[in-house]
């Protein structure tokens, strides 16, 4: 299968939609990958542009990642025809997280506000969904996730106050961190999008450790909360052959299901994780031993 390493970014009030296709490398062609290269096949950089709504699709499960920053206009989530549908969420469901100042998405007239770390899970068959900021000068930044979904569920508004949450890691393996689930079993229901937000402790770097993959599922990862001076070496790759990607504030990392996917960053920080594939349990997934990794 031919790889085609570009992507395509579309401000959608202006320009005719267009996305192209990306295609992973397999686990054989990631070990012989550059720098470089795995940048441009695993990492979205320059999603949260102001005044615009990027998008971008991949083949990891036909996930559509996407970003909008609305200025003083709302944006409108229109439809590519890379997706061959009538409208976006046709045979789609779409998440959405916001990162920056208070805002609203509006979904076939009906609008939801979101402040920072809201989460509204949009339903598949949903026509019209657009996207504005409480004030241009702090606008809303909202992170856009969309898989394919078999069912119907409904638009759901979830607030940060309202996930369900834990915490986990301990201060002396530097993971300290607090995991609240948005969209799962128990809270928004979904055909299979499964969608979060953790939160690391000051103090604490490793996002999670031991590593793990995910056989039966794909994982995305949006970083945010990071100072401008600060990073991620976010580790992917088979477990005996670990590569890593540096990762910066807004930027999304993507994990196929046979990677581990973990981080460790120059200060705490928080990111959003999604994933879809085979099931929607969030403790499916493979451990692998630290002693196991190269």
């Amino acid at each position: 299968m031919a790889m085609c390493s570009s992507w395509t970014a579309v401000g959608w009030r202006d320009e005719q939609p267009t996305i192209e296709m990306q295609y992973f490398p397999t686990q054989s062609e990631t070990r012989s990958l550059s720098t470089k290269e795995l940048r441009e096949r695993f990492l979205l950089t320059d999603m949260f542009e102001p005044g615009k709504l990027k998008l971008r699709i991949t083949d990891l499960d036909r996930a559509v990642v996407g970003g909008a920053v609305p200025g003083s206009e709302p944006l409108t989530l229109d439809n590519p025809p890379a997706l061959r549908a009538e409208f976006f969420a046709q045979r789609r469901e779409i998440g959405v997280l916001n990162i920056g100042g208070d805002g609203a998405v509006t979904v076939d007239g009906k609008e939801y506000q979101l402040a920072a770390r809201d989460v509204l899970y949009i339903g598949r068959g949903s026509r019209n969904v657009s996207f504005q900021s409480a004030s241009a000068a702090l606008p809303a930044r909202f992170y856009i996730i969309s898989y394919p979904a078999h069912a119907d569920y409904p638009t759901k508004l979830v607030k940060a106050s309202d996930a369900q949450s834990n915490e986990l890691g301990t201060v002396e393996r530097a993971n300290r961190r607090r995991i609240s689930r948005y969209i799962h079993a128990e809270g928004a229901r979904s055909a299979q999008l499964v969608m979060g937000v953790t939160v690391l402790e000051p103090g604490s770097v490793w996002n999670t450790m031991p590593a793990h993959t995910h056989s039966r599922r794909s994982e995305i990862y949006m970083y945010f909360g990071l100072p401008a001076d600060a990073m991620v070496v976010h580790l992917m790759g088979e477990p005996n052959e670990l590569r890593s990607i540096i990762v910066r504030d807004g930027e999304v990392a993507l994990s196929p299901g046979w990677s581990v996917h973990s981080g460790c960053g120059t200060s705490a920080y928080a990111f959003c994780w999604a994933m879809g594939g085979e099931n929607q349990d969030y403790a499916d997934m493979d451990p692998v031993a630290v002693e196991a990794m190269e």
